[in-house]
């Protein structure tokens, strides 16, 4: 854990003014080590989320923060006109005294924003309206940012939902067989080749022009949501940092894979595995309240699908890293990401035999929405 003494120098060097308070460790993070710290600037108490950047997962900090920046900055032109509260809804991040968007220091790069006081984040869903309100959060902010020049946008993370990529990596995975486990996994692998056909359709609809690229979270789980605390309405999308061009498919998709399903990831016991047709259509519900009329229709058409999508490309991953000995996922047991996957795969075909209900949900919702 950084010292105070070292947190206070880094605010310093953004031009944090006043009187550190206080401080503590924020969120334990699998990626950023992120501090709060509290100045007092004349009575008035100023709080900072101070981020240590992990720079072996994100190689180019400098080209994400200026994604980060820029798609904030738009948030905020986007977010006074229509009369909203631009501090509140969308993340502001500070400069260093010399103008520059993080600070290397030695092997560390930081980063620091405004805490949004009076809000918090869940990280299960209680009830539906939990999941709605999600949903309209991410669909908020697929509708602002639905004219951001995309062009703009470096790749974060190359190549991050190509499924026909993952797919090729796990059959490399499977000739290769690194640890010897492909005995143990035969049917599994049969399922995910079998269904190898599908896993280009999303960038074949790019390709041909029936969807856009455009600007995406790819890191749409429910605690990527800030709610308020006394409306209990979301109010801004934060962790910023997989912000890349990318389809809206991609995030709505994951957004149903890891929300809507009626079992953790890693749960083995595949009879307690499936989808809430309840849970989707919350979601879609509030997701398409707010970005309806600014997705195509060939995007609207195949929002179903890309659940499917989504979690088949999951469960390629998990596989993929089981077969190629754990290199990629943490791990809790020897067998984690083989029940991972297995569990990814009894979602793909609960998906499969639901699908026509839950484009019929969409339908119905997108219809309510423009009636």
């Amino acid at each position: 854990m950084e010292s105070l003494k070292k947190i206070v120098d880094v605010c310093r060097r953004f031009g944090v003014t006043g009187d550190p308070i206080r401080y503590k460790t924020f969120t334990d993070g699998h990626i950023n080590a992120t501090f709060l710290v509290v100045f007092s600037n004349g009575g008035e108490l100023k709080k900072y989320l101070v981020q240590n950047i992990n720079t072996v997962v994100f190689k180019e900090p400098e080209r994400l923060m200026e994604n980060v920046i820029s798609v904030t900055h738009f948030l905020r032109k986007k977010i006074r006109a229509a009369g909203g509260d631009p501090e509140r809804e969308t993340l502001h991040f500070l400069k260093t005294t010399d103008g520059q968007l993080c600070l290397r220091d030695g092997e560390h790069c930081w980063r620091i924003y405004h805490f949004i006081d009076d809000s918090f984040t869940y990280d299960l869903i209680e009830d539906p309206a939990i999941f709605r309100a999600a949903g309209e959060g991410f669909g908020r902010f697929q509708r602002l940012l639905a004219d951001y020049p995309i062009e703009n946008l470096f790749e974060t993370i190359p190549d991050f939902h190509d499924t026909p990529k993952r797919v090729d990596a796990l059959r490399a995975a499977a000739q290769q067989d690194a640890v010897g486990r492909l005995h143990e996994v035969r049917s599994e692998l049969d399922f995910a080749l079998s269904r190898a056909g599908e896993a280009s359709r999303a960038l074949d609809l790019l390709k041909s022009g029936n969807v856009p690229l455009r600007v995406t979270h790819n890191d749409t789980k429910l605690n990527n949501i800030l709610f308020d605390t006394t409306t209990k309405k979301s109010i801004c999308v934060i962790d910023l940092d997989t912000i890349m061009p990318g389809l809206s498919l991609y995030d709505f998709g994951d957004a149903i894979r890891f929300g809507a399903k009626t079992a953790f990831e890693d749960e083995a016991d595949l009879s307690k595995v499936s989808i809430s047709m309840e849970l989707f259509a919350a979601y879609a519900e509030g997701y398409l309240s707010e970005c309806a009329m600014a997705l195509t229709q060939s995007e609207i058409d195949h929002l179903a699908f890309s659940a499917w999508l989504m979690t088949y490309e999951c469960g390629v991953r998990f596989l993929t890293d089981y077969l190629n000995g754990d290199v990629y996922f943490k791990i809790d047991c020897p067998e984690h990401n083989l029940i991972r996957a297995r569990n990814q795969f009894k979602m793909v075909k609960e998906i499969e035999a639901k699908l026509p209900e839950m484009e019929a949900i969409v339908q119905r919702v997108v219809a309510a929405n423009k009636a």
